[in-house]
């Protein structure tokens, strides 16, 4: 039996100039918005490389060079390197950041994890204390420090007047090896907690409200409501800022550099400072830069477990 022919399907037919001319400018458009899009993000390329990378590669050529910037630097090796490991004052500074990095954690990372806390407990005014927790970090850092130093002046301070109008005995604020370290920290803690609070502040209020309710009805006080309910829903939240407060703290300068000088005793040297004093002291900026190479992997090492912490956090 004979089948009917199968319907061909009409060729299509030809642009018209109206349409080719229609395609050439979506065509034309496209490819002035990927290079525009391009020419942007070259520009932000090279001004990271200039500004960051390059001063980074720069540090690392400078550290194991003698460093003349009259004549240039002369190949040394590692003998930057040595002369820093023999120096007694390495140790201390390491040992002051430590310090000031661990008493940076204890009152930097909880005091604005409970001012936060307490923050998201009340029900009025609670845009004004925010202004008011976040208004210290608007202020530039060297006026921070020149206003703290007024206030443990040990004459006409503000704390030692205090102290004595309580009929007590005044204190060395910045004068004692013993008060020193944890002044500077008071202060560098006093400066930067309104952006944790508010980091922090907003880590509580994406908990849902049926957790608190229902430990409520459990009978939960707020310490219980704390443990059991705010600290693991934040706990990303608080390892991060733990991580990148670390970061912070170990570059620790403007305080002792301003307030303390270093002193008394060496006792508010920290490894920014003792590069400050390498450089812009000694000018030997060969053994600053060898420094600064340690600190850098030092920082790195920690870098790195942020990057791994966030990367686990968004797989999970």
């Amino acid at each position: 039996m004979a089948t009917a022919p199968l319907l061909e399907k009409p060729a299509p037919s030809p642009p018209t100039p109206a349409e080719r001319e229609r395609r050439a400018a979506r065509l034309r458009r496209s490819v002035h918005e990927q290079l525009t899009a391009y020419g942007f993000l070259c520009a932000a390329v090279v001004l990271f490389a200039l500004f960051s990378w390059w001063p980074i590669i720069r540090n690392v050529l400078l550290s194991f060079q003698h460093v003349d910037f009259a004549t240039g630097g002369t190949w040394a090796g590692t003998a930057n390197f040595e002369k820093l490991l023999s120096d007694p004052l390495l140790a201390t500074a390491w040992r002051n950041t430590a310090l000031f990095t661990a008493y940076a954690l204890i009152l930097g990372f909880f005091v604005p994890f409970l001012t936060a806390v307490l923050l998201n407990e009340f029900r009025h005014a609670r845009a004004y204390f925010r202004i008011l927790v976040y208004l210290p970090v608007m202020l530039p850092p060297v006026v921070v420090a020149l206003l703290w130093k007024w206030f443990y002046d040990p004459g006409p301070g503000l704390f030692n007047e205090v102290l004595r109008t309580l009929h007590l005995p005044a204190a060395d604020w910045l004068d004692s090896s013993s008060t020193s370290l944890i002044s500077l920290v008071i202060v560098s803690t006093w400066a930067n907690m309104g952006t944790a609070t508010l980091i922090y502040l907003a880590a509580l209020q994406t908990i849902p409200g049926e957790l608190y309710e229902a430990a409520e009805l459990d009978g939960a006080n707020l310490w219980q409501r704390l443990r059991h309910v705010t600290i693991p829903q934040t706990r990303f939240v608080l390892l991060v800022l733990l991580l990148l407060q670390v970061v912070a703290t170990m570059q620790v300068f403007t305080e002792p550099y301003v307030m303390t000088g270093g002193g008394p005793e060496d006792s508010t040297v920290t490894v920014m400072f003792l590069i400050y004093r390498y450089a812009f002291v000694y000018n030997d900026f060969g053994t600053a830069s060898a420094l600064s190479l340690l600190l850098l992997l030092v920082l790195a090492a920690f870098s790195a477990l942020y990057l791994r912490v966030t990367r686990h956090a968004k797989e999970d």
